[in-house]
């Protein structure tokens, strides 16, 4: 048998959970990152949404596009926010270029549990970066997934892509 190295699962296995309300709404909207966003993965604050690193990615720049209000729909949006919304997306996918170097993205929203949506109420948003060759094959002879750098370094990276990007 084979071992693989991934030490970080220690700290989230030791770690205490707290399950208190929704895991993706946030306490204060818009403006600057906070110290508590950043621990949270969250790398930009829009008007009406925010985007963060998917806690349980798929491929390493997994993100997410999450409206700050709590709905479970996309068509629970008003108009701004669903404009903010999509307009976040755009960015997310020049973000992930930018930043991983990706040569495609699949992006999707499940709404509702019926259609796989593990968080199913609060609307998100996934954007996961593929590469040419990327077959996972990993994932499906051994159930495990290859992240290749810490959540955290990923984290100030893609605030920082964003930034360079919004200017």
């Amino acid at each position: 048998m084979e071992n693989m190295w991934a030490p970080w699962r220690m700290e989230y296995i030791l770690s205490q959970k707290e399950h208190k309300g929704c895991v993706f709404c946030l306490e204060d909207w818009g403006g600057e990152l906070t110290q508590k966003d950043s621990e949270r993965l969250v790398v930009y604050k829009g008007k009406h949404c925010f985007v963060m690193l998917n806690r349980y990615p798929y491929a390493a720049g997994h993100l997410m596009v999450i409206p700050y209000r709590h709905v479970m729909d996309i068509t629970d949006l008003a108009e701004e926010e669903r404009s903010d919304f999509m307009e976040l997306v755009n960015i997310s996918c020049k973000a992930l270029r930018k930043v991983c170097r990706c040569d495609g993205i699949n992006m999707g929203i499940n709404l509702g549990k019926a259609a796989g949506a593990g968080i199913a109420d609060h609307l998100h948003g996934h954007l996961v970066p593929r590469w040419e060759g990327d077959s996972q094959f990993i994932a499906v002879v051994a159930d495990v997934r290859l992240i290749p750098e810490r959540l955290e370094t990923m984290q100030k990276t893609f605030a920082l892509a964003f930034k360079e990007i919004m200017e």
